[in-house]
């Protein structure tokens, strides 16, 4: 008997068994509306993100001293690590999941259960909304690392690790949902955040100020031996970031269209006009300027145009990056001087301000000419629309302030939050962690000065 299966039924055979094979491909080409370019476009722009980070790395590396470059940058390092597991095991679902009380995301996405490649038309309606996830976990991870510009050369690793998946799960996740969550209360509003004015900046740069009054001054604070030990690395990581923001800010269309090209170019309008806003301020108060003036003023230019890459058009991004520089050049040097805290890297004087001042900017010079979801700023007739963003600058502050404070206080009560004056003079490099960013530069005749004369060792907390 021949039982060899003729052409026609081989045919059908293979193709059952290649729909129970692969469901998930079988006739995408008819039934799905992902669109390959915005896909692709929202990936690398997920990947442009997540290089900031190490960029922070170098420009937070880069103003410390030397004997605390590594431990500033591991921290920020570390963030990356953590809110990465953080973000896919119940991140995403806070902060994105199907609303509660206009509040925060249940868990229904938890380990990422339900989320796939068929697209979410709440949030982007041409990618999977595992695409889009990806995208929002790399703004999860760099909000948080900004935090360290404020506690930088004091703080326990461990107990800044533990303070950091708190933060990010009870502050960010919730404020997330708030701003771009459907059903978020800030979004139903009408409050305008392009790309994390508020999310991002105004909550981190708060957080930092705050950790830094809580830990209070460095010990060697106003010794004017405080100082950028490698200017280079500042040019570096400015750098990493102005490359990064690109997908921060025109990814933020979530679609590779013309709104991407409107906001990739208020992005970097406003951040070169920030940096001469810096420079010209430094100029007129000091009778010069400098490298790492130059590039403070271009970091604040990005934070500052965050929230209206999307709004606003390239003239006024002159302008909003202007002020900004100015702004925040002010406040990074005569307001920190004037009250005195010890915002060791300016993450309050570049964040915390600039976000505040690019969330009030986008009240004022926004414009639907340039984005119909959007809606005109006071310049074009709607002087409702400050007082909406002013709404959203006055929770975030309030949220971020009182919610961090809070968490400081129960990670310092558990675990102790900061080092002590004997390690925070040696240099946390040598004192936490063993290592040195330098180790040519520990001459014999230095050990004493570092382990102390009898030998004795410090770093029970690394």
């Amino acid at each position: 008997m021949n039982t060899r299966l003729g052409p026609k039924w081989r045919w059908i055979l293979f193709t059952c068994l290649g729909i129970l094979l692969f469901p998930s491909t079988s006739f995408a080409a008819t039934t799905s509306p992902i669109n390959s370019g915005d896909t692709a476009w929202i990936l690398a722009s997920s990947a442009l993100v997540l290089l900031m980070t190490p960029g922070l790395a170098f420009f937070y590396g880069g103003l410390v001293r030397t004997k605390n470059v590594i431990t500033t940058m591991l921290q920020v390092v570390s963030v990356m690590l953590v809110v990465s597991l953080q973000w896919v095991i119940v991140g995403y679902s806070l902060a994105f999941g199907p609303d509660v009380h206009h509040i925060i995301g249940n868990l229904s996405w938890f380990m990422m259960r339900g989320v796939g490649a068929a697209p979410d038309s709440d949030y982007a309606g041409t990618i999977p909304n595992m695409v889009f996830s990806i995208f929002q976990m790399m703004f999860a991870i760099i909000t948080p690392a900004l935090i360290v510009g404020g506690l930088a050369e004091r703080v326990k690793f461990a107990s800044f690790v533990v303070f950091i998946v708190l933060w990010a799960t009870i502050i960010y996740d919730p404020l997330a949902h708030w701003v771009w969550g459907a059903g978020g209360w800030l979004h139903a509003l009408g409050v305008l955040d392009f790309a994390g004015g508020t999310v991002v900046h105004i909550s981190s740069g708060v957080a930092g100020l705050v950790a830094a009054l809580y830990l209070g001054r460095r010990a060697e604070h106003g010794s004017g031996e405080i100082k950028a030990h490698n200017v280079p690395f500042v040019l570096l990581g400015t750098a990493l970031l102005w490359f990064g923001w690109f997908g921060f800010n025109a990814g933020s269309a979530l679609a590779a269209n013309y709104l991407s090209a409107e906001a990739f170019l208020a992005t970097n309008t406003a951040t070169a006009a920030a940096a001469v806003g810096w420079m010209i301020a430094e100029k007129l108060r000091t009778g010069h300027v400098t490298l790492v003036g130059a590039c403070a003023g271009a970091v604040a230019g990005l934070v500052a145009v965050t929230p209206a890459a999307g709004f606003v058009s390239a003239g006024w991004s002159i302008v909003l990056g202007l002020l900004g520089g100015a702004i925040c050049y002010l406040a990074s040097t005569f307001m920190k001087s004037k009250l005195g805290y010890d915002d060791a890297l300016d993450a309050f004087g570049g964040h915390g301000i600039g976000g505040t001042w690019g969330a009030l900017a986008t009240g004022l010079f926004a414009s639907t000419a340039i984005n119909s979801a959007g809606a005109n700023g006071l310049i074009h007739g709607n002087a409702h629309q400050v007082l909406l963003q002013l709404t959203g600058i006055v929770a975030t502050w309030l949220f971020s302030g009182i919610g961090t404070f809070i968490l400081l206080w129960v990670v310092d009560k558990l675990m102790g939050i900061r080092v002590t004056k004997e390690e925070e003079i040696m240099g946390l490099d040598l004192a936490l962690h063993h290592e040195s960013a330098y180790p040519e530069t520990l001459t014999a005749s230095e050990l004493p000065k570092y382990f102390g004369a009898s030998g004795q060792t410090f770093g029970h907390d690394s």
